[in-house]
């Protein structure tokens, strides 16, 4: 299982006590999922929050940026048929033909960036396909 998380320390809205917060995501059953869940450590406030399917709120994805830094995947092997890159692309966003052609061309020139766990996802949907596809740390 591909997962990225982090804690993050914050102040509690409810009593100005510290609030510890564990924020994350991960691929599991084939989906990006995101989760959040946190703790006062002086007052009864805590919650449990989870979602897959859709997109991870940019509150978490930008933590998640800062803390690990961005993933960039890549086109692995020869230039093959836009084809399966296509399908894939449209897979694993649900987009339009025309989003996943505007996002194929990125992929094919400087890559697409963006957590470990969004990339690590998009990989999996290409080689599915059998497009060769790498991650690696994104240089700044």
């Amino acid at each position: 299982m591909i997962t990225q998380g982090m804690k993050v320390t914050t102040r509690c809205d409810d009593c100005g006590g510290v609030l510890i917060r564990d924020i994350g995501q991960f691929i599991d059953r084939g989906q990006v999922w995101w989760g959040t869940e946190g703790r006062c450590r002086t007052c009864p406030t805590a919650w449990c929050e989870q979602d897959s399917g859709g997109t991870t709120p940019e509150e978490i994805r930008q933590a998640l940026l800062a803390e690990h830094g961005p993933a960039r995947l890549r086109l692995a092997g020869p230039e093959s048929s836009p084809v399966p890159v296509l399908h894939a692309l449209r897979e694993t966003h649900g987009l339009s033909l025309a989003q996943a052609r505007a996002m194929a061309d990125e992929l094919r020139t400087t890559g697409l960036v963006g957590t470990l766990v969004e990339m690590e996802h998009v990989a999996a949907g290409l080689r599915r396909r059998s497009v060769a596809a790498t991650v690696e740390p994104a240089a700044d």
